[in-house]
């Protein structure tokens, strides 16, 4: 369902946005849909204390890890065709 958004501009803002609007090809309408749909994006999913505590709770396990070079060759030896495979590609 739609839902109709009114807002007060002063005239020189309203211009401004018309303008830029214009310069992509858009209608105003469309311009500030894609404006508020980038304003969402910028904005942190969640709020900050739950990601803190997930944070928290996943800091309390211990799973043991290889040192970092041993992570990378296992990681590289991964991009290494198997036998019978044709190489890679760069």
């Amino acid at each position: 369902m739609s839902k109709r958004l009114q807002v007060i501009l002063q005239d020189p803002e309203y211009r401004e946005y018309k303008r830029l609007a214009r310069s992509r090809h858009l209608t105003l309408a469309a311009w500030v849909r894609q404006a508020l749909a980038a304003a969402r994006q910028q904005q942190p999913a969640g709020d900050v204390q739950s990601k803190f505590a997930a944070i928290r709770e996943a800091a309390q396990y211990s799973f043991p890890a290889p040192d970092i070079e041993q992570m990378l060759a296992e990681i590289e030896q991964g991009y290494l065709p198997g036998p019978g495979e044709p190489p890679i590609p760069k």
